[in-house]
């Protein structure tokens, strides 16, 4: 069963905007990310914070693959450790 993984990290959304202008970067993030067993990923943008909504085949893909792009966080203008919610993902009827 995948997981649905939020990750809340407080920090410089100026500089985070920044950041994801370098598309080739995140294509290969992605790339790695894809290879470690993450499904979907998204990124919003809030007042003084960045949300990352993904869905990984496992968790522990997820961590396994996190822990290796700890130094990206600063780089994007992360202040503060991630807040990260994991969960089982779920179908329902009302899925689109």
């Amino acid at each position: 069963m995948s997981a649905l993984i939020t990750m809340k990290v407080a920090g410089d959304v100026n500089q985070f905007r920044r950041w994801i202008e370098n598309e080739d970067q995140l294509r290969e993030i992605a790339d790695r990310a894809k290879a470690a067993g993450a499904i979907h990923h998204r990124f919003g943008i809030g007042d003084g914070f960045v949300l990352v909504v993904d869905e990984w085949d496992s968790a522990e893909h997820f961590h396994q693959f996190i822990a290796g792009i700890q130094d990206v966080f600063a780089e994007a203008g992360a202040q503060a450790a991630p807040e990260v919610t994991i969960t089982e993902a779920v179908s329902t009827a009302d899925e689109f």
